[in-house]
């Protein structure tokens, strides 16, 4: 027979929303027999973050057996990336942060209902050479009680984004010819579209050094206009600022 289940949720954010599940559950063993109770189940979800840059993640919803004063709730940093802090602002918990980066922990000191109320967030920072479009495994969750047994765990896929391509050409605001020179600098190897309001305008290929640059093969339309350059790379992308710029007649 199944035995009785227990669950619990955790929802993860940077530059984006992660959302996974704490589930412990059992089933039956061989000739009818109950099965020991399974480690809890792990539901994946998605979290991205740019090269160099910190995210948060955020655990929350628990909704198990209350596990009191001295519980804690742990989080792993996936590989190559650290986390580097836990900044809960709230009465009932503390928060620290291993000396390795490797971990950090929230303990229940005085909260009524340990876990179940709020979002516990940690901050994770992911290298500034890490690829663009590479999942870094080995995010994991882990709540326990006060004698240190395992409770729930979880698990948050973490992916690295891309940072947003800038515009260092034309500048706004100047007036400009109907195809000016369009320039700036993104992620190395990143295919770069350049586009006016809705339409694309030109596109190129980011160099090892980082610049890029195109020239509008149609004249752009006169009067005032918007420009906007989107990088793309290993299936993921970013946008940089729009730029209002003016086209003379």
């Amino acid at each position: 027979m199944n035995r009785s289940s227990r669950k619990a949720a955790a929802a993860c954010g940077a530059a984006g929303m992660l959302v996974g599940v704490w589930l412990q559950t059992g089933t039956a063993g061989a000739a009818g027999l109950p099965a020991p109770a399974a480690l809890p189940a792990v539901l994946w979800g998605d979290v991205t973050i740019p090269p160099g840059r910190d995210g948060i993640v955020e655990a929350r919803g628990f909704t198990g057996p209350a596990l009191g004063t001295g519980s804690t709730l742990t989080l792993t940093a996936p590989a190559g990336a650290r986390v580097t802090g836990a900044p809960l602002d709230a009465p009932g918990y503390r928060g620290a942060v291993a000396a390795d980066g490797r971990t950090a922990r929230y303990t229940a000191a005085s909260a009524e209902r340990p876990w179940r109320d709020g979002a516990f967030p940690f901050v994770i920072a992911v290298p500034a050479d890490a690829v663009p479009g590479t999942r870094l495994s080995g995010c994991a969750l882990r709540l326990a009680d006060a004698d240190g047994a395992v409770r729930a765990t979880g698990g948050c896929q973490v992916t690295v984004g891309l940072a947003e391509p800038t515009l260092a050409r034309p500048e706004s605001g100047v007036p400009l010819e109907r195809r000016p020179a369009i320039a700036g600098r993104a992620h190395p190897g990143a295919q770069i579209t350049v586009s006016d309001k809705d339409d694309e305008v030109c596109a190129d290929t980011t160099g090892s050094d980082g610049l890029w640059g195109c020239t509008p093969a149609r004249a752009l339309p006169g009067g005032p206009n918007r420009l906007q350059a989107t990088a793309t790379l290993n299936g993921v992308s970013a946008a940089s600022e729009q730029i209002q710029i003016t086209v003379a007649p």
